[in-house]
C-alpha cells in the first residue's frame, strides 16, 4: 500500500502556541494526593512533592497545567487551601463523593508548577460561588501587595505574586452533573462579570469561557452562541471537552475518532465567529481544548473496587492505557496541530493517575503509560508553525465513520531551530504503507531520524514491573532523494520523521 504527503513552507496553518501541549490536575482520586504530592515517599522533596513524578512531567515539557478542576472547582472554596496546614478544614467534596483535606492548595500548587517547569492555568468557582470570590482569588495570586488578600499571601510566605496569566471561568456549566449548573444566559452573564473583575485586577491575564460540555450535549452550538452574546468582548477563549472510548472493542472505528474532534473544533469555530459577527467585534476569540483524552478502561475493569464514600484520595478513574490508545492520542494531537490557527490552548486530561499518561503507586514507582510518548514527541518536536499537510492515501469505512484516511499526518517547522518534523499515524492494522513525502521548500533539510512506536498486540500496556514494554525506537526507515523522502509507515504505528537544516 502507498501514500503521498505533500507540504510546502509557504502554506501555513498558523503558529503553534506551546500551550497546546498543556495538561490538567484536578483534586480527584490520586491526581494530587499520591500523584504529585506524597510526603514520606522515598523521592519526596521538602514540600512533599514526588521528584520521580516531577522528572516525568519535565520530560513531557508541559507548558501549562489547569487546576484545581474540573467538576471539583464548582464547589471549591479556594481560601481552604492557603495558610497554615494544621488550620485547613476537611470538606465533603460533592463532585466525586470524597473528603478533601486541603493539604494542597494554590500556595503549594504554584510551587509544584515551578519545580515541574510549568505554569498554572487557574479555574475559578462559578458554581456555588461567583465573581466576588474570583476577584479575591486573583488579588491573592497576582496583586503585588498592600491589599487584604495580597498581604495574606505575603503573610503566608509568598512575597512575590504568582502571576497566573490564564483563568478558566468555571467548568462545564451546562452539565446537569455540575454543582449549580446554569443556562447559557445565566452563565454568560456571570462569566462576563467575573472576566471583567478579573481583568480589572490584572489587565494582563486571559480568560477562558465554558463552551458546551461536549458535542453530544443538547445545548451544543446554541450554548456557545448564547453565552458569547453576553461576554464576547471580555473572554479570550472558549473551552472544548471531549473523551473517546472503545466500548465496542472495534479498533478501526476507535482510531477514526479524530474525525469527531475535527468536526467538534470546526463547529465551535463557526459558533465563535457567528458570535463575533453578531457582536460587531474586531476581536478574535479562539479555542482552549482544555479536556481531551481516552477514558473508559476503568469503567470496564472487572477488578474495580467499590470506592468508599467520603474516603480520602481513593483511586478513581485510573485508566490503564494500551497501544491502540497511543495511536488515537497521536491522531488527536495531529488534529489539534491542524487547527493551530484557532486552537491555542489544550490540556490532556489528566496528568497523573487519573486518566493520565503518568501512573504511580503510593510508596512505590512512577512510570509512563503508552499515551505518554506521542504526547512527549509532539511537545518536543511540534513547536513552531504548523503547515498545511495534504495526504493522498486509501481510505476505509467503519460503522460510524466513512472515508477514514489510513494515514493521518501533519508537519511542523521550527524556523528558529531549523527543524522540520512530520508526524504520522498508520491506522491500517495489517499493512505497512510506503509513503512519499514531498518536501517542497525544504530541500536543504537533512534527514535526522525516524522514530516509531508499534506493538503487534493493540491491547498491550506498560506496568510498574515492565514500564518500557511499549516505547518508541529510532528504527524507522526513511530515504531522501532531493525534495522527496520515502518513509515506511509500519502497520498500526506512530511515526515521527525529523529533518534539520
Amino acid at each position: 500500500m502507498k501514500a503521498k504527503i505533500k507540504l510546502d513552507r509557504d502554506y501555513e496553518v498558523g503558529a503553534v502556541d506551546p500551550r497546546i501541549y498543556g495538561s490538567f490536575i484536578e483534586h480527584l482520586g490520586r491526581a494530587v494526593y499520591g500523584g504529585i504530592y506524597e510526603p514520606g515517599h522515598p523521592t519526596a522533596d521538602e514540600m512533599g512533592f514526588r521528584r520521580d513524578v516531577i522528572e516525568l512531567v519535565r520530560k513531557l515539557g508541559v507548558p501549562v497545567v489547569r487546576y484545581p478542576g474540573g467538576n471539583f472547582v464548582s464547589g471549591y472554596n479556594w481560601e481552604d487551601g492557603i495558610g497554615p496546614k494544621d488550620k485547613r478544614p476537611v470538606r465533603t467534596e460533592l463532585a466525586w463523593g470524597t473528603l478533601e483535606t486541603n493539604q494542597v492548595g494554590i500556595d503549594e500548587f504554584q510551587e509544584w508548577a515551578k519545580r515541574a517547569n510549568t505554569e498554572v492555568m487557574m479555574a475559578v468557582n462559578l458554581g456555588t460561588r461567583g465573581p466576588a470570590e474570583a476577584k479575591d482569588l486573583i488579588e491573592y495570586c497576582n496583586h503585588p501587595g498592600g491589599t487584604y488578600w495580597s498581604d495574606r499571601r505575603i503573610a503566608n510566605g509568598f512575597k512575590d505574586p504568582f502571576n497566573i496569566k490564564l483563568w478558566c471561568l468555571g467548568n462545564e456549566m451546562d452539565g446537569p452533573w455540575q454543582m449549580c449548573a446554569k443556562t447559557a444566559d445565566e452563565y454568560g452573564r456571570v462569566a462576563n462579570e467575573a472576566a471583567k473583575m478579573l481583568k480589572w485586577v490584572d489587565p494582563s491575564i486571559e480568560t477562558v469561557a465554558c463552551g458546551s460540555s461536549g458535542s453530544g450535549m443538547p445545548t451544543f452550538g446554541t450554548w456557545e452562541a448564547t453565552m458569547l452574546s453576553h461576554c464576547y468582548e471580555n473572554v479570550d477563549y472558549v473551552s472544548c471537552h471531549t473523551y473517546y472510548n472503545n466500548h465496542a472493542h472495534d479498533t478501526a472505528t476507535f482510531l477514526a475518532n479524530n474525525l469527531d474532534m475535527d468536526y467538534f473544533i470546526n463547529s465551535v469555530v463557526s459558533a465563535i465567529d457567528y458570535a463575533k459577527v453578531v457582536a460587531h467585534s474586531h476581536k478574535q476569540v479562539n479555542i482552549s481544548f482544555d479536556e481531551w483524552n481516552v477514558w473508559y478502561h476503568c469503567n470496564e475493569d472487572p477488578n474495580r473496587k467499590h470506592i468508599e464514600r467520603w474516603s480520602i484520595a481513593p483511586p478513581q478513574l485510573e485508566d490503564v492505557y494500551n497501544f491502540e490508545d497511543a495511536l488515537l492520542i497521536g491522531s488527536l494531537l495531529i488534529t489539534l496541530l491542524r487547527h493551530a490557527d484557532r486552537v491555542k490552548v489544550a490540556c490532556m486530561a489528566q496528568l497523573v493517575n487519573v486518566i493520565a499518561p503518568i501512573m504511580t503507586r503510593n510508596g512505590g514507582g512512577a512510570w509512563a503509560q503508552t499515551i505518554f510518548y506521542p504526547y512527549m514527541h509532539a511537545s518536543m518536536y511540534g513547536r513552531g508553525t504548523a503547515l498545511v499537510t495534504k495526504v493522498d492515501c486509501d481510505k476505509y469505512d467503519t460503522r460510524h465513520y466513512k472515508d477514514v484516511p489510513y494515514v493521518d499526518s501533519v508537519a511542523v517547522v521550527n524556523e528558529e531551530k531549523g527543524e522540520l518534523t512530520v508526524f504520522a499515524v498508520n491506522k491500517n492494522l495489517t499493512d505497512d504503507i510506503v509513503t512519499t513525502i514531498d518536501l517542497g521548500g525544504f530541500e536543504d533539510y537533512n534527514f535526522v531520524e525516524h522514530i516509531t512506536m508499534h506493538h503487534d498486540d493493540v491491547n498491550a500496556v506498560n506496568t510498574e514491573e515492565n514500564p518500557y514494554f511499549i516505547h518508541p525506537q529510532s528504527n524507522g526507515v526513511t530515504k531522501v532523494d532531493g525534495r522527496l523522502a520515502e518513509s515506511l509507515l509500519g502497520k498500526a504505528s506512530w511515526n515521527v520523521i525529523r529533518f534539520k537544516k
